[in-house]
């Protein structure tokens, strides 16, 4: 998860100008990208499992994903987010459905 955390923000920086980001945007955003990355490596881990094992599978994944979303890394992706400043890169992020898209919005991060 820090590789594509630190892409991201290497990404955003990049595009960095003199207006700030929304705050509350850029957060929808960044915890949008961390969360499509995250469930597409854990939906493949689901389905490996039989039924009856993914329920509870999933509920750990939900905590792991909380703890994910409460890290530095996306204190520190909304803050490039915001200091980038282009609306349209976020309003993307946010709207996103798929990591392929997202990706498209800001670029490949790299895997975890």
């Amino acid at each position: 998860m820090r590789t594509i955390g630190l892409a991201l923000i290497a990404i955003l920086a990049a595009a960095s100008g003199c207006k700030r980001g929304n705050a509350a945007d850029c957060d929808l955003g960044c915890r949008n990208y961390f969360s499509l990355h995250f469930w597409e490596r854990a939906d493949k881990e689901l389905a490996s499992k039989p039924a009856a094992e993914q329920d509870a599978l999933r509920a750990k994944m939900l905590v792991e994903l909380d703890g994910k979303l409460k890290s530095g890394d996306l204190n520190m992706c909304v803050s490039q987010c915001q200091k980038a400043g282009d609306p349209d890169d976020v309003q993307c992020m946010i709207k996103a459905r798929n990591v392929t898209e997202i990706e498209a919005c800001v670029g490949p991060g790299g895997s975890d």
